[in-house]
C-alpha cells in the first residue's frame, strides 16, 4: 500500500493540502507550500463554506529589480566554470525537478508554485554588467548563463534582458556559454553567429525526454522536446558550436531515453554532450515525489529506491563530486551507458575552449592610463 505522503527528509511536512488542479492547470507544482523560513506554513483549506472554488489560478506575475551587480562567482571544484549571470530570478518553464526552485525560499516565497508563477527581472542588467566588465583588473573568463534558472524561458519575449546580456558580450567580445530549453535562444542567431566565428560561445540545449506528453506534465511551459532538436539544428547550421545535455536523468522515468537522445541530438548537430543525475536539494523533494505520486503512481517507490541507491540511502547528497553523478551500482550503470553511447555515436571527449584574448573593456570605461 502506497504512503499518503512521500517519505522524505524536509524541514516541512508533505502531507499539506495541495492547489487544486483548475487552478495550477499547465503548471508543474502541486503545491505552494512555504520555504524553509518562513515562521508559519501556507496551505489552501476548504473551510465548507466554498472558500477554494473562489481563489484565482496561479497567473504570472512580474517583479522589477534593479541589481548592483550581475556576475556571480562560485569555487565549486566539479563544474567548469567559476562565474554566471543570471538574468531572472525563479523560472516559468516550471520544471517540476529543478534544482534552483529553493532559492525562491531566500526571497520569503515557496519553492512551489511561487517559483514557476512570481517571477523577478533584473532590470538594468546590461548596464550593470557593463560596469562590471569595465572594472579596473577585470580579468575574462567564460561566463556562464542558464545553470540556475532559463535566460530564454517565456518572459523574455517580452523583457528582453538576455538579449541585452548578450550585446554587451558580443560587443565586449567577451566569451560566454549558455544552457537553455528553449528555441527562443533562435531569436538572437544575429549575436551567436558573429561570435561563434570568433570562437566566444557554444550553446546547449538541454533535453530530458523526447515524450512530448511527459515533458508536458514534468517541464509545461518549456519548448516541447522536437523544437528543441530543430534548435541544435539550426544553430550548427549556422556554424555555432552546440551540445546537448541529457538533464536530468530521471530513475525509471527517463533513463531508458538515454541512447536515443545522444542520437538525436548528434544527428541534428550536437557535438559535445553531459548529463546530469537528478539533483533534488531541500523543498524540491517533496515536490517532486508529489508529482510522482500524481502521475506515477506505480513508479514512486522504484523512483525514489534507485535514487536512495544512488544517494548514499539519502534522497539527495550535496557533496562536491558526487551531486551530478551519484554513487553506487545505478549511478555506475548510467555513467557507463552514457560514456559508451556517446563514444559509439561520435561525440568527442574534448570540451571546446572558447576565447579570452579577444575581449574588449567597454567603452567608458575606468581604465588605468599606461605609464609609458
Amino acid at each position: 500500500m502506497l504512503p499518503l505522503a512521500p517519505q522524505v527528509q524536509s524541514p516541512h511536512s508533505s502531507d499539506s493540502p495541495g492547489v487544486a488542479p483548475n487552478r495550477r492547470r499547465g503548471r508543474a507544482a502541486a503545491s505552494n507550500v512555504s520555504g524553509r523560513f518562513e515562521k508559519f506554513q501556507r496551505v489552501d483549506l476548504d473551510d465548507g463554506w466554498g472558500a477554494l472554488d473562489d481563489l484565482p489560478p496561479f497567473r504570472t506575475e512580474i517583479v522589477h529589480e534593479k541589481p548592483r551587480t550581475l556576475i556571480t562567482r562560485n569555487e565549486s571544484p566539479d563544474i567548469s566554470f567559476d562565474r554566471s549571470i543570471n538574468p531572472y530570478r525563479g523560472c516559468e518553464h516550471g520544471c517540476v525537478y529543478c534544482f534552483a526552485r529553493p532559492t525562491h525560499a531566500y526571497l520569503g516565497l515557496s519553492p512551489g508554485l511561487d517559483f514557476e508563477s512570481r517571477l523577478f527581472v533584473k532590470d538594468g542588467a546590461a548596464e550593470a554588467l557593463r560596469r562590471e566588465l569595465a572594472s579596473p583588473g577585470y580579468q575574462p573568463k567564460v561566463l556562464a548563463i542558464g545553470t540556475n534558472t532559463d535566460p530564454y524561458q517565456p518572459i523574455e519575449r517580452e523583457h528582453r534582458v538576455m538579449r541585452g546580456i548578450l550585446e554587451v558580450l558580443a560587443e565586449t567580445s567577451h566569451p560566454v556559454a549558455i544552457v537553455t530549453k528553449s528555441a527562443l535562444v533562435l531569436r538572437d542567431l544575429d549575436l551567436i553567429g558573429p561570435m561563434a566565428e570568433k570562437g566566444l560561445i557554444k550553446v546547449a540545449l538541454s533535453i530530458t525526454t523526447l515524450d512530448r506528453g511527459l515533458a508536458r506534465t514534468m517541464e509545461p511551459r518549456a519548448t516541447t522536446p522536437q523544437r528543441r532538436l530543430e534548435a541544435i539544428e539550426k544553430l550548427s547550421q549556422a556554424g555555432v558550436p552546440t551540445a546537448v545535455m541529457v538533464a536530468p536523468v530521471v530513475p525509471g522515468v527517463t533513463d531508458h531515453e538515454i541512447e536515443t537522445i545522444l542520437t538525436r541530438a548528434f544527428a541534428a548537430g550536437a557535438r559535445e554532450a553531459g548529463y546530469i543525475l537528478l539533483r533534488l536539494p531541500l523543498e524540491t523533494q517533496d515536490l517532486f515525489a508529489n508529482w510522482l505520486l500524481e502521475h506515477f503512481p506505480d513508479k514512486y517507490r522504484k523512483v525514489l529506491s534507485l535514487l536512495r541507491s544512488s544517494r548514499e540511502g539519502k534522497l539527495y547528497d550535496s557533496a562536491w563530486g558526487r551531486r551530478m553523478t551519484g554513487t553506487g551500482p545505478y549511478a555506475w550503470m548510467i555513467g557507463r551507458r552514457f560514456e559508451l553511447a556517446s563514444e559509439r555515436i561520435g561525440f568527442g571527449k574534448a570540451r571546446l575552449r572558447l576565447s579570452t584574448d579577444l575581449f574588449t573593456p567597454p567603452e567608458g570605461g575606468e581604465r588605468q592610463l599606461s605609464l609609458f
